[in-house]
């Protein structure tokens, strides 16, 4: 797991340019403060990289050069942030059928072998979360890609004379400058994070999950998505004989991300997800160390009790956390700093603090992201079930209930579950983050709405048209809340404390037997059950007092703080951080004290605004100055 700053120019690279990259490359030193190394590959290119050294510690040093020897030496030049789970198999079969030369022990220089002998099926063939850049000074080409569900990050940013490639935002900006993308944020306010390719900046993009970028010397980038994850549900499965095959795909991916040369633990909250996690993995290490987190006050919000009788079920050590709101408003500005843009989860703050404390014991943890997208667990997937006796009635009867709700008053019992059940998918789902619906994105957003959600989605529900409506959710929440909220707070969060987090629900071989799901082993025709069969292939596994036990994950007690402790720094965020130009800052005032007062429950709408207007104060106005850590000497570890 590491930080990479790449510079890829038309013309022979000049020392300032070269300065830039060395100071621009500091910025990702949390992303690895092992050990740094910036070189150039070609006239016009730099390499810098920043490494958390995590297999063959003292080997595999980048930038790396590759082929090692021979005519072709040195031809590609690889920066790569990630992890790949079968590359010792990868590399084994390109010893045997190509004859490939190997100077390392890593995974790195498994990919860059793959890229020159198998060219871009190798990213297909890649067990893992990646991002790299990688030069091929034969064709004076760059080469650039993501995993297929985006774990990892890579932002790009085209100039008149060449392009950046970087782990992260923050190095880009002292190139780029500051223009505020007006869709981007119309998007944020809608979805309460900003989806790919977009960022808050104009000219700077992500470089979509799944996605390789191509830029050869002298042209514009081209940008295609070419690893797709696809669900294609199987009515016909039995439901044992998948139970099985999950639990053992399961396992097998558990075993496979605990490979490091460095020590492991796991994130534990009170859900399945994540004691599934640490249920697994103690089974191959018993001295497993996990984490978790908890608050100070409201105790419903606090999971700490579950998760320490699940450590104590488990055999497991358990090292807690505790958040108080004094450390909040400290800690706000540097999370959204590390975020690059706002991302208007609660639940990042207790992420952030977790893995301040795991960092101090390892290197390396393991956390449940993407269960419920891919499993099913969401209780808006039960939707497109209760709704489906309006559904099935004709338009013309629908058209007529929905202008009978419209008439009926706000609060009426069953308005809502009118209004959506005779709205077409495609235009009321757009994700778990259902805020700001348009009306009153229009009263907050100065000069209007926007764009919508279906300048996003429209193209992802084309994809899923032969798709059941739940499939469809799922569809398209993996292509946009899991990259865009889900994954960059996992990412973001745990690098800014040097940690590794992977997911092993994230794996191909896994989500290879999810996929296949049908409806009635995700959500089942009666009950309130999600993740039906993740839940079965769990029993034995996880203890029973967790199986049913409804979804938390790290939940903050966010709506009561706006109340209390964080009225008035609230106040003085939406005063102070310079964006009233673009949001209605006077009702942004008036939200908090309704909220105050408990005339009404705006938590998440201010949550939205608040982590915006921090945003906007960080990298726009300059009046917020985020006081980010020293960095310190990783201490030396047993393994």
């Amino acid at each position: 797991m590491c930080g990479f700053l790449m510079y890829v120019g038309d013309f022979a690279i000049s020392p300032e340019t070269l300065g830039l990259v060395e100071r621009q490359l500091e910025l990702l030193d949390h992303r690895g403060p092992d050990d740094m190394a910036l070189e150039k590959a070609g006239q016009g290119v730099a390499a810098g990289f920043k490494r958390l050294a995590i297999i063959d510690v003292q080997g595999s040093r980048q930038p790396l050069r590759y082929p090692p020897s021979g005519p072709d030496a040195g031809r590609w030049t690889l920066v790569f942030n990630g992890e790949i789970y079968n590359f010792e198999a990868l590399r084994e079969e390109l010893i045997r059928v190509h004859g490939a030369e190997f100077a390392t022990g890593g995974d790195s220089e498994v990919v860059a072998a793959a890229y020159h002998y198998w060219g871009e099926a190798a990213l297909g063939r890649l067990r893992g979360m990646f991002a790299f850049a990688l030069w091929d000074e034969a064709t004076e080409t760059v080469h650039a890609a993501r995993d297929q569900f985006g774990i990892k990050p890579l932002y790009y940013l085209p100039t008149v004379d060449g392009l950046w490639l970087s782990s992260e935002k923050a190095p880009l900006l002292g190139v780029a400058g500051g223009e505020l993308d007006q869709t981007a944020l119309s998007l944020y306010l809608t979805m309460q994070y900003v989806p790919e390719p977009y960022t808050l900046h104009r000219h700077i993009a992500r470089l979509p999950s799944g996605g390789l970028l191509t830029r050869a010397l002298g042209y514009p980038p081209v940008v295609r998505r070419l690893n797709r994850p696809k669900f294609r549900p199987d009515p016909a499965v039995t439901e044992q004989s998948i139970v099985d095959e999950l639990r053992d795909a399961l396992r097998e991916s558990v075993r496979c991300h605990l490979r490091a040369d460095v020590p492991v633990g796991a994130f534990l909250s009170s859900g399945i997800d994540s004691t599934a996690i640490v249920a697994l993995a103690a089974e191959v290490h018993p001295r497993l160390r996990a984490f978790t987190a908890g608050f100070d006050t409201a105790t419903a919000y606090s999971e700490l009790d579950v998760a320490e009788q699940s450590a104590r079920h488990l055999g497991v050590d358990l090292v807690p956390t505790i958040v108080n709101p004094e450390q909040v408003m400290v800690a706000l500005p540097r999370i959204i700093w590390h975020l690059g843009d706002p991302v208007a989860d609660p639940s990042i703050v207790p992420l952030y603090f977790l893995a301040q404390t795991a960092a101090e014991h390892v290197t390396v943890v393991l956390s449940g992201e993407g269960a419920d997208e891919l499993a099913g667990g969401y209780t808006i997937y039960g939707e497109p079930r209760s709704l489906a006796p309006v559904r099935r009635l004709g338009a013309p009867i629908q058209r007529g209930l929905r202008a009978l709700a419209r008439a009926v008053p706000d609060g009426v019992k069953g308005k809502s579950y009118l209004l959506r059940a005779t709205t077409p998918i495609e235009t009321r789902y757009f994700g778990n983050a259902r805020v700001l619906g348009d009306e009153e994105k229009a009263r907050i957003l100065l000069g209007g709405p926007g764009v919508g959600h279906p300048h996003v989605t429209a193209a992802l529900y084309a994809e899923a048209a032969d798709l059941d409506d739940l499939t469809t959710m799922q569809h398209i929440d993996i292509n946009t809340w899991l990259p865009g909220d889900i994954l960059t707070k996992a990412d973001r969060m745990s690098m800014a404390h040097s940690l590794e987090l992977r997911v092993p629900f994230l794996d191909k071989g896994v989500f290879e037997v999810l996929s296949r799901l049908p409806d009635r082993l995700k959500v089942p025709p009666r009950g309130r059950t999600t993740k039906y069969a993740l839940r079965r292939a769990l029993a034995g596994i996880v203890p029973d007092f967790i199986t049913d036990r409804p979804k938390l994950g790290f939940p903050t007690p966010a709506r009561r703080w706006l109340r209390t402790e964080l009225a008035e720094w609230a106040h003085h965020v939406l005063s102070t951080s310079g964006a009233g130009h673009l949001i209605d800052l006077k009702y942004a005032h008036e939200l908090l004290t309704q909220h105050e007062r408990g005339d009404a429950d705006n938590a998440r709408k201010l949550w939205i605004l608040l982590t915006f207007c921090l945003w906007h104060g960080i990298f726009v106005d300059g009046s917020v100055v985020p006081t980010l850590p020293e960095r310190r000497p990783r201490p030396a570890r047993a393994i």
